[in-house]
């Protein structure tokens, strides 16, 4: 089969001579950005930790022989003397799930060449992660002082504490490190700093984003529903 040298996935020849041949002219099997690929290799990654934390939480909890606390008294809010279970993480949810919009929109308008707006946008969601993350240091604060600790809890099994804690501490900290992240790359954007490479990262960078906020409906669902 005769084929063109401009063809990425093409050979130039048969044979092992041609394998070499080509191997020497950076052929590729995908045409992905390199840091792309790496991202998606570190989300990879991250999946496998996120999986095994959330396992360890449900063999925590089914073999927990102490009452497990209820999540809509555990994470209620009185306002004006009305118990309200789970306001706080119905707005905590939806305020990332709204800056995975804002973040594709802003995706929309890099790989259009506007600048200005693809700067906003990412600005907007990192507004809204940090958000996020102030929120959810007020809900540890109502826990701490309520006595939850890694190591005790007084409405029930004392590992709540400790797994609630963890899985939830080290999401908070995917989130920040993305609001930062979405802060530098914006600030970049608005100074053209990626007219001449394109604006994969942009892209990249709402990869990181949507999957902090796909890992949040999983830790929503085990934590706050079940």
């Amino acid at each position: 089969m005769n084929t063109s040298e401009s063809d990425s996935s093409s050979y130039s020849e048969p044979g092992v001579g041609g394998m070499v041949q080509d191997w020497a002219a950076d052929k590729q099997t995908f045409d992905m950005p390199w840091g792309k690929l790496m991202m998606w290799i570190f989300l990879l990654s991250d999946t496998f930790i996120f999986s095994m934390f959330l396992t360890g939480y449900m063999n925590v909890r089914i073999s927990a022989t102490e009452t497990w606390p209820n999540a809509s008294e555990v994470f209620a809010l009185e306002i004006g003397g009305v118990h309200m279970p789970l306001l706080l993480i119905a707005i905590m949810t939806f305020v990332l799930i709204t800056s995975s919009g804002t973040m594709a929109m802003a995706v929309n308008y890099a790989y259009r060449g506007d600048r200005r707006r693809t700067a906003i946008l990412m600005l907007l969601t990192a507004l809204l992660g940090a958000s996020f993350v102030g929120m959810q240091a007020f809900e540890w604060t109502k826990l701490i002082e309520e006595g939850v600790r890694p190591w005790a809890n007084p409405m029930g099994a004392a590992q709540f504490g400790s797994a609630f804690f963890m899985i939830t501490g080290f999401h908070g900290l995917h989130v920040s490190a993305g609001v930062i992240y979405l802060a530098i790359v914006a600030r970049k954007v608005s100074r053209g700093d990626y007219e001449r490479k394109g604006y994969a990262i942009v892209e990249i960078t709402g990869l990181y984003w949507h999957f902090v906020d796909l890992v949040w409906v999983f830790i929503f669902a085990f934590f706050y529903l079940w």
